[in-house]
């Protein structure tokens, strides 16, 4: 019996059951991992033998009777930015590459204390910079559907050790995009919360008024599941929200009727794919189909949301590695005497060349003469999408586009173009900018390259997102389809 190949949700009741050990299930995600990881790339650190001794310890407590919680002992991945005690958190740069972290992140103290088993961290894009996960200053990640193509950025390796059968579950972060859109051309689930849904403690920062830890998983139940067992307020996380988080798996059901989805004009426009058009226009046909109302919509402002995230997402950027100098943080060049040296040749050889225009771009637009011109704007058009949004989510429950208006690109072919790089995000970076929750679920294939639909919902009502994609899956296979590698 292949193990890798059941979703979260069938070990878990495997192992309530005693059907199986958590050693067993643990084991094999390692022996899988250890098979294939050397071509796709998705992990930068596996932890086989602290993971192997926390599984035994689940057995000994099942056998003896004890009721566990949540996830049961089946194992997690985690992005290489979130803080895991006594592990590397790189953020995939040289900068910290011999950063070990003293902490959990709040996120990881609770899937620990919901019995989740870290099974080590995973490849991204440098400071979560990138939208290919070929800004890694340690190796590429590799599409399993396609070795030759992107997975998708930045947690590329959270998303595709997801679709490879490295790991059932995994962490993502999203600033703009980072958690749904490689889940979309993995053919993988990916939620967005909600912006205080989820604590950003002991997540290293890359623009903090947008990041937020993302959940990944094969299908929406594994999602909703992950998701809940995070979830929450944190008082060490001055942005999280005091909201009670609700049973998810509960909100699980086929039947639609009086959900009101609405179908923004602006997201098909026509430099959409045809190919990809057409899968979500069948995704709509089927969410009708289940007893939803499908209404045409209008989100004008959202054209504009991409310029804004680039100023504001930089901005921070730039105040927030600023600490990353070799002196405070980082690693330190020791050949050279004055601070001012350290300080230049440090932050010149620890960073790549993506995080180093972000960083100067931010720097940019702060500067005197540019922070009213540009900073200060991108603030108000943020306000005004805010606003846009607001006025449709009064009329309808969520909102469907598709995920990305592209499949996986080969490697190089934007890496020269960082104008078409960054519209990679022009799908999912309006939910971002208005700290919506926004989920992709998978809807089919393109050129054999899986195609993923997102869902936009209310504040806080990610249940009606989980509802709406499971409601989909009931109805299709896409979700069950594995790469062959």
């Amino acid at each position: 019996m292949e193990l890798f190949n059941k979703t979260a949700h069938e070990l878990i009741d495997m192992i309530k059951s005693k059907e199986v050990k958590v050693e067993e299930v643990v084991k094999s995600y390692i022996d899988r991992t250890e098979c294939i990881d050397e071509k796709i790339g998705a992990y930068l650190y596996l932890s086989r033998e602290s993971a192997l001794k926390e599984a035994k310890l689940l057995d000994e407590k099942i056998q003896r009777g004890e009721k566990l919680k949540g996830l049961w002992g089946v194992p997690v991945g985690v992005k290489d930015n979130i803080s895991v005690s006594g592990m590397q958190n790189t953020c995939a740069s040289k900068i910290l590459e011999n950063y070990i972290s003293p902490y959990d992140a709040t996120v990881i103290s609770r899937l620990k204390e919901n019995n989740g088993i870290i099974l080590g961290k995973l490849n991204m894009d440098e400071f979560a910079m990138g939208s290919s996960n070929e800004n890694s200053a340690f190796k590429i990640v590799r599409n399993p559907w396609d070795l030759e193509r992107i997975p998708g950025g930045s947690s590329g390796g959270s998303t595709a050790a997801v679709a490879s059968r490295e790991i059932p579950l995994s962490l993502g972060t999203e600033t703009g995009g980072s958690v749904r859109q490689p889940a979309s051309l993995c053919g993988v689930v990916g939620l967005k919360p909600t912006y205080g849904r989820i604590s950003r403690y002991g997540v290293i920062s890359f623009a903090s008024t947008l990041d937020q830890v993302g959940t990944i998983g094969r299908d929406v139940t594994d999602c909703a599941i992950l998701t809940e067992v995070i979830s929450g307020f944190d008082k060490r996380d001055s942005t999280s929200a005091r909201i009670a988080v609700p049973n998810y798996k509960e909100s699980l059901k086929k039947d639609l009727t009086g959900i009101r989805i609405g179908v923004p004009k602006e997201f098909f426009k026509e430099d959409l794919d045809e190919s990809i058009r057409k899968q979500i226009e069948d995704a709509i046909k089927i969410l009708e189909e289940n007893g939803a109302e499908i209404k045409i919509c209008s989100l004008p402002l959202a054209k504009y949301s991409l310029s804004a995230y680039y100023i504001i997402s930089t901005a921070e950027a730039s105040s927030n590695l600023a600490r990353m100098d070799g002196i405070r943080y980082g690693r330190r060049i020791n050949t050279l005497d004055k601070d001012e040296d350290i300080y230049i040749q440090s932050r010149n050889e620890g960073f790549g060349e993506e995080v180093k225009r972000r960083i100067m771009l931010g720097t940019y637009v702060l500067s005197k003469g540019c922070y009213e011109k540009y900073y200060e704007k991108a603030l108000k058009v943020r306000s005004l999408i805010n606003e846009d949004f607001k006025r449709v989510l009064k009329e309808v429950d969520a909102i469907i586009t598709p995920t990305s208006k592209v499949t996986a690109f080969k490697f190089g072919e934007r890496t020269k173009e960082v104008l078409a790089m960054y519209s990679s995000d022009e799908y999912t970076v309006p939910a971002s900018i208005a700290g919506l929750p926004a989920i992709s679920i998978p809807c089919g294939f393109s050129k054999g390259l899986p195609v993923g639909f997102q869902l936009i919902g209310d504040y806080f009502r990610e249940d009606i997102l989980f509802n709406i994609g499971y409601s989909y899956e009931q109805s299709t296979d896409f979700h069950k389809i594995m790469a062959k590698l």
